[in-house]
């Protein structure tokens, strides 16, 4: 594990440990800042995990690859009975009777044996081969790890500020039934004194009843999507979270200019193709050392004993005999032909490889339309921001100019109600371009490959 994934480790069980604490009450104003989120869900969700276990596979795999360079020892032990022995025709002149034969019994009745054999490589292309691509394995793995953090960072910091606008319209809300409430109190007290209409305090009413209403839907919706993150993360359902409030102020748009171009040759996504590309290269290379002669050591060392008693062991003293085999060879494979069989394996590979040559060109123009169009969205959201903060000053202008007119009898309940309505819609607006805003923000920085940026956020 490197250096960067220890810190997100450590800081992930810094913050568990606070949400263990957490669940039991003691915890219970702590706020869940965006980089906490991330940090978390970088080292407890289900896709950051089994990415670091694909960077513990490539390291076994590499041990794989190793062994197959290394001395291969075996033991062996075997216990035989003959109850027939095999019976083999001698001709008669070796005991003095010409012109006969006979039957003669080769073999004994037991035979035991123990022994050890070693192979060792001595030259094989596809065992060096072999071992580079279980490098290059591991860190296509370590690289695939690192484009699923980005993932995930991704999909964390969206639904956070996804959450953070929902809160902030319930805000918006709450000021308006707060508005809506202090109007009805102030019907109900024209109405008590005659001067005003109970359809008027009817529809206030239902103004306020809806407002609650829409409240209610709010909460509702903050909650399904508080879950969601926490799914995101990793992190227990049932564990509670509190998402603060962001102080608006505090964000500073900051436009991309229009002949801002992204690179993408340090990509993560070209990165991890580049590495596939170079194991389709060893796979390659590893099917062309099908060509070339293999060279290896092997040597065999074996202890027998043969009797027509058991158990084998009495010795020779009981009609045991025991003695020592061993051997030792160099063996050289030369293939010669196999029907062009390697030779098709070899253009199957280079086809595969100008496939994922395809696929890079590919990526690389949808990484730059990615850019482009996060560029784009970025620089419209903006101006969209701009133009709905204007609009809320504006609505609320027009709001407080049209409640001073309605108490001084000067304006309707109906200019009421609309100017209300409209100074509702107006936050509303801009708490959606504030999203806008953010989510272009994410996109502009994952095209650019700086989504740990957010992190320190």
């Amino acid at each position: 594990m490197n250096s960067s994934t220890g810190r997100y480790g450590l800081k992930a069980l810094t913050f568990l440990a606070a949400f263990l604490i957490f669940s039991t009450g003691s915890y219970a104003q702590q706020a869940l800042s965006l980089s906490e989120a991330i940090t978390y869900a970088l080292d407890a969700s289900t896709d950051a995990r089994k990415s670091k276990l694909g960077i513990e596979k490539g390291a076994y795999q590499i041990e794989e690859a190793r062994s197959r360079a290394l001395p291969h020892l075996n033991g062996s032990a075997g216990l035989t009975y003959n109850p027939i022995l095999q019976m083999s025709v001698l001709p008669g002149e070796i005991i003095g009777q010409p012109g006969t034969q006979m039957l003669v019994a080769f073999g004994q009745k037991w035979n035991a044996n123990a022994g050890i054999s070693l192979t060792q490589t001595l030259f094989d292309q596809a065992v060096f081969t072999g071992l580079k691509a279980a490098k290059t394995t591991q860190e296509f793995y370590r690289i695939n790890a690192a484009l699923t953090d980005e993932a995930i960072i991704e999909k964390v910091a969206t639904a956070y500020y996804q959450i953070l606008v929902q809160k902030r319209q319930t805000m918006v809300i709450d000021s308006t039934i707060k508005n809506a409430q202090s109007v009805l109190n102030i019907l109900n007290g024209q109405f008590n004194n005659g001067l005003a209409k109970k359809i008027d305090v009817d529809r206030t009413e239902v103004n306020l009843s809806n407002l609650q209403s829409s409240r209610q839907e709010l909460l509702n919706s903050i909650g399904l999507l508080e879950n969601q993150l926490k799914f995101l993360m990793g992190m227990p359902v049932e564990t509670v979270i509190v998402i603060p409030e962001q102080n608006l102020e505090n964000i500073h748009p900051v436009a991309v200019p229009e002949d801002a171009t992204a690179s993408t040759d340090n990509r993560t996504e070209i990165l991890l193709l580049n590495t596939q590309q170079q194991l389709l290269q060893y796979q390659k290379e590893s099917i062309e050392a099908g060509y070339y002669p293999s060279l290896s050591l092997s040597g065999n060392y074996s202890y027998q004993g043969l009797s027509n008693q058991f158990p084998v062991f009495k010795g020779r003293s009981q009609g045991a005999n025991w003695f020592d085999v061993a051997s030792v060879g160099v063996n050289l494979r030369i293939p010669l032909f196999n029907g062009f069989s390697t030779r098709s394996k070899v253009r199957q590979a280079d086809v595969e490889i100008r496939e994922l040559n395809e696929d890079i060109s590919q990526t690389k123009r949808a990484l730059n339309l990615a850019f482009e169009n996060a560029k784009t969205q970025i620089n419209n959201s903006i101006i969209t921001l701009n133009r709905q903060q204007k609009n809320v000053a504006l609505a609320k202008d027009v709001f407080f100019n049209t409640q001073n007119n309605y108490n001084n009898g000067l304006a309707t309940l109906t200019d009421l109600l609309s100017a209300e309505n409209s100074l509702t819609e107006a936050q509303n607006n801009y708490a959606t371009a504030l999203l806008n805003y953010r989510i272009a923000e994410i996109q502009l920085l994952k095209s650019q490959g700086s989504l740990k940026s957010l992190i320190t956020k």
